[in-house]
């Protein structure tokens, strides 16, 4: 057992002094992650506000300047401009300074004074899906508010009391993020994304970098076992991944304003499990890679796409084809991105994240295996 652990410590030294050595891959490790925390940070968002808009008003009434306000005062539209023909609308979508056009046409308050039917044509640049869901919405909402105050003014008019119609009015509450903000919902995610590119990236080139530097034969010959060698390679990583986590998890709660309502230490054993899982990951890379290039290349699209694509970080699972929804079941990201939103805007704990802890459980144990199989039957080549 002492001999055990004195080859596992020998090894673990000399990647260390590795490190040391090397200055920018160390800087690399513990600066990279927080600068791209802090890139996605304020890159990312999915709060859409001010979005360009022209309105053509081609009625000219007090009806119509009211209705105009509706969307001047709008949080979502951003008037830019009141062009006089449709033409401008073409220019101003094709030039990209602005994504919605509001057209009110002539005759617009006379057929409302008449009892009528009005309409009113909104065009809105369908080239930014986001956008224009949104913007579709806002603007339906808008129509509906102004037409209901139509409706109380003519009611006013008539004489009526519509406070004696009965009205549905619902009590909408967001749980977990009331204040709708994107950063509460991307940062979480962030966490796991970039420490799935860190981990994995810089541990599928270690055991390349053995080959190499010609220092693999001499690790075949001693009396290093294979799975002491895996042990001895992942510790470092993990002592430096943890530090990332901390740092990772102190800008976003003191200097991002992210909220930390559920249980530390969940947090800090999904972050344990989902970075052995990853340098599991890596070591595997490392152990089938002919060269540190092809290395890297694997390991970015490894860590890289599947924590962007398959973890529910942007984009639904639910959303997802079945098929694609059961592949995603194999990579780690799926199960730590669900624990630390869980975490950090849920409240969760150890007696509600048990699936996920499991899943990450079996999923390191399994990557540790098939790398120190995969790196025994290449030292057997």
């Amino acid at each position: 057992m002492n001999g055990s652990l004195t080859r596992v410590g020998a090894i673990v030294t000399k990647e260390f002094k590795h490190l040391g050595r090397d200055r920018r891959m160390l800087a690399a490790v513990v600066l990279l992650p927080i600068l791209q925390l802090l890139l996605f940070a304020y890159a990312l968002s999915f709060d859409v506000e001010n979005v360009p808009t022209v309105v053509i008003d081609l009625d000219k009434t007090p009806t119509s300047q009211q209705y105009v306000q509706r969307y001047e005062e709008s949080a979502f539209f951003q008037v830019v401009g009141h062009p006089e023909r449709m033409s401008d609308v073409d220019t101003a979508f094709a030039e990209g300074t602005a994504r919605v056009a509001v057209i009110i046409p002539a005759g617009f308050e006379q057929t409302i004074l008449s009892g009528q039917h009005a309409e009113i044509a909104v065009l809105i640049d369908g080239s930014e899906p986001t956008s224009a869901r949104v913007g579709r919405s806002y603007s339906v909402a808008i129509n509906q508010v102004f037409s209901g105050e139509l409706t109380r003014e003519w009611a006013a008019d008539q004489g009526l009391d519509l406070s004696a119609v009965g009205t549905l009015e619902p009590r909408l509450r967001t749980w977990y993020n009331p204040d709708h903000r994107s950063s509460d919902f991307l940062i979480p995610g962030l966490m796991v994304v970039i420490l799935a590119i860190v981990t994995v990236q810089q541990t599928a080139v270690t055991l390349v970098r053995e080959r190499s530097l010609g220092t693999e034969e001499q690790l075949e010959v001693s009396p290093l076992r294979k799975l002491e060698l895996m042990i001895g390679k992942l510790i470092p990583w993990t002592l430096l991944a943890f530090v990332d986590v901390v740092l990772i998890t102190a800008i976003g709660v003191f200097g991002l304003g992210v909220p930390l309502r559920g249980s530390v230490l969940a947090l800090a054993l999904g972050a344990t499990l989902f970075i052995l899982s990853c340098l599991g990951m890596g070591l595997a890379v490392s152990a089938v890679a002919p060269s540190e290039d092809t290395a890297n290349i694997a390991a970015m699209m490894i860590a890289m796409l599947p924590s962007f694509l398959l973890s529910g970080f942007v984009f639904p699972l639910e959303q997802m084809p079945t098929i694609v929804q059961w592949i995603a079941y194999a990579f780690p990201a799926r199960y730590m991105v669900a624990l630390s939103r869980g975490v950090f805007l849920k409240g969760a704990g150890l007696t509600e994240l048990w699936p996920q802890l499991g899943a990450l459980a079996l999923t390191s144990f399994l990557l540790i295996a098939i790398s120190t199989v995969l790196y025994s039957r290449r030292a057997r080549q």
